[in-house]
């Protein structure tokens, strides 16, 4: 399946931090037909540094989307039966408005002169867009990390728009330990002299500084056992040590290897600011408590966490679970045993697929 993206423009949107953004574009892909009756449309939200290229071969890069094995006839979110959205996020750097973007009033790049986002203020374009579509009502709203951040902004923000929620691998608030690694990539950047502040549009991009955030941020995505099973300590090219600087390792050639990768298709400043934005993100600000925003949802949900999450707990869902149903909401959970940490939502699909797919048959049932 080849796919193209779509980008849509809007006048304004109204950020949390008071700021007015003006005007924004917004990229985003579909794949299935939306029904006659519109209810068989269904949100896809992508994580930190995802787009809006979801799922199919991309018509302008030849790649597959970051959830292929999700999306698509017969899969997860079956093409077949429902019409699938994914933007990518305000303040990214592939589509939608973003540090990277003209400023109409300068005529350069934002840079630092992008206002701060949320979480809320990605939520509120998102539903901009699917106001535009004129879908009235989404049959669900899913995503793994920050894009469950963003399904479980869109429960409480849009109770009257959503039917159905699925948040996997994530929480409604950051930890410390998840904001000191967030911490320590936006100080790698902010450390690299080509940063210049922010200002190195046509200049040399602070690579060494990025790939560094990347390779920090790449280890909290795996477990242990993943990378002793992946890497080991196994020599990369060679059968002794260089006694030097050089790479020795293969999990060194591997994380060298990610974040020069990492380099040449995100911009550095949203980095910065998309992790602010998750370090910002607590579902009960402006609503007293979680227990008093989670009250306000009317969706059914489905949690998944992952045994080996150590970087999105399953505690963090578990608190989602019970806060849930201590105020009689409809929720199922499930911790999927896998060994893969944090990207187990990304790459050990089998027993997610059936959860997900059963689940969402179930729900557009008592829709039809």
């Amino acid at each position: 399946m080849i796919v193209e993206a779509n980008t849509v423009g809007f006048d304004s949107i109204s950020l949390d931090s008071g700021a007015t953004l003006a005007p924004i574009e917004i990229a985003y892909e579909t794949y299935g037909a939306l029904n006659p009756a519109k209810s068989n449309a269904i949100l896809v939200l992508h994580a930190f540094s995802g787009d809006a290229h979801a799922a199919g071969i991309s018509h302008e890069t030849g790649k597959p989307g970051w959830w292929d094995n999700m999306i698509g006839p017969g899969k997860a979110f079956d093409t077949d039966r429902y019409f699938v959205i994914c933007t990518n996020v305000l303040g990214g750097c592939r589509g939608t408005t973003g540090p990277a973007s003209i400023n109409p009033v300068t005529g350069c790049p934002y840079a630092l002169s992008f206002p701060v986002i949320t979480i809320g203020d990605m939520v509120r374009a998102q539903k901009m867009l699917i106001d535009w579509l004129g879908i009235p009502r989404l049959l669900s709203v899913s995503g793994g990390s920050m894009g469950g951040m963003q399904a479980l902004e869109w429960a409480v923000a849009y109770p009257e728009s959503v039917v159905s929620a699925i948040p996997i691998a994530t929480t409604t608030r950051h930890s410390a330990q998840q904001i000191a690694f967030n911490e320590v990539g936006r100080q790698a950047i902010m450390a690299d002299l080509d940063w210049n502040e922010g200002n190195y549009y046509g200049k040399n991009p602070p690579a060494r500084g990025l790939a560094v955030a990347r390779m920090v941020g790449h280890i909290t995505y795996m477990s242990d056992d993943s990378m002793r099973e992946k890497f080991g300590r196994r020599l990369r090219g060679k059968e002794n040590f260089s006694f030097a600087f050089d790479v020795d390792f293969e999990v060194e050639s591997y994380l060298r290897y990610r974040g020069s990768q990492f380099v040449n298709r995100f911009d550095a400043n949203s980095y910065l600011y998309i992790t602010k934005a998750m370090d910002y993100f607590d579902l009960a600000t402006g609503r007293g408590t979680m227990a008093a925003a989670l009250e306000r949802t009317r969706a059914r949900f489905l949690v998944i966490s992952f045994s080996s999450d150590w970087l999105y707990p399953s505690y963090q869902s578990q608190e989602i679970v019970r806060t849930l149903r201590s105020r009689n909401c409809d929720v199922a959970y499930v911790e999927l045993q896998s060994n893969y940490g944090h990207d187990s939502f990304l790459v050990d699909v089998a027993e997610q697929t059936d959860l997900v797919r059963g689940f969402l048959a179930s729900t557009f049932e008592r829709v039809k």
